[in-house]
């Protein structure tokens, strides 16, 4: 006789999976091939998940690590974390046609910077040290910029005058961490300047506040995203700090059978650059060990798009 399966209850959280930005990198890429025919380079990753980029290399895309390795005259395009000036310069200088795919996003942030450089600020932004969004943003500015990851980083800053000080963040940062060193950093500069909107993206706050909202009915927390994804480690973070078991897996392979002894349900969500076809690939593997009701729980509807670049 064939052992009946336990059942499991499945809280599929909404918003999941794709923001604007990476669906708009995506299918700048995607059009570029299209248009110009393969192959089209693209600088580092287009976002930080190992299944886009390989369907997207499939298709024709190029990914290298440096801008030396495209040929003269290629069509280069810069990722959805953005790059920094000298990134611009030097493409150009290589006769390179280049296609921006940077977030909107994280060009506010560039923006930013920007306006508080040309206004004498000592600028602190908030981000994870070698993140390709961090690099990119620093270059901006980088005689102006210091960089922090901790409240102890702020301890340890110091600064041309305490009262032109400004601070800007990482895009996919988790909000509480965030917010304890903005703490830090007002009670150092009193008269720290804050950007005009917040840094942190819609669809990462959004990701954070679902699994905030839903830990607390959940004994098990799976997080569909790349190791690689800032925001995807945020959520699973975010879970554990919470206090319960929580695993960042980048697919369906990635389950351990062992975790779901004991849990009655389980909470499945996945960061900004997870495709969902990943996130049904998941449940379609739990249902082989559990038999699963899945329950989708809407928290915020997302209706924001993005425009593709003219180029």
């Amino acid at each position: 006789m064939i052992p009946e399966k336990q059942s499991i209850r499945i809280l599929l959280a909404k918003p999941r999976g794709f923001c604007a930005g990476v669906d708009r990198a995506i299918k700048i890429v995607e059009k570029a091939l299209e248009r110009f025919n393969p192959p089209v380079y693209v600088l580092k990753h287009i976002v930080h998940n190992a299944h886009v980029v390989q369907e997207l290399r499939e298709k024709g895309a190029v990914f290298v690590r440096a801008i030396s390795e495209v040929p003269e005259g290629a069509h280069l395009l810069f990722s959805a974390h953005g790059v920094s000036p000298e990134c611009w310069k030097e493409a150009r200088e290589r006769g390179l046609n280049i296609i921006d795919a940077t977030c909107p996003l994280v060009d506010k942030v560039h923006q930013e910077i920007c306006r508080f450089a040309r206004q004498g600020y000592s600028i602190i932004y908030i981000g994870d040290a070698g993140h390709d969004e961090t690099l990119g943003a620093i270059g901006w500015a980088p005689e102006s910029i210091q960089l922090v990851r901790t409240e102890e980083d702020v301890k340890a800053l110091k600064v041309e005058d305490p009262e032109r000080v400004a601070y800007i963040t990482q895009t996919t940062l988790s909000i509480a961490d965030c917010a304890l060193i903005v703490k830090a950093l007002r009670d150092r500069f009193p008269k720290i300047v804050s950007p005009r909107k917040p840094d942190i993206c819609y669809a990462t706050s959004n990701r954070q506040m679902a699994i905030v909202a839903l830990v607390p009915e959940s004994d098990l927390v799976l997080v569909v995203g790349d190791p690689e994804s800032a925001n995807s480690c945020r959520l699973r973070d975010i879970a554990l700090k919470l206090g319960k078991p929580a695993h960042l897996i980048p697919d369906a392979g990635g389950i351990d059978p062992a975790w779901l002894e004991g849990a009655a349900t389980l909470l499945l969500t996945s960061g900004a650059s997870a495709p969902d076809h990943l996130v049904e690939g998941v449940i379609a593997r739990l249902r082989t060990f559990r038999d699963c009701a899945v329950e989708e729980r809407v928290l915020v509807e997302e209706d924001i798009h993005f425009t593709l670049p003219l180029e």
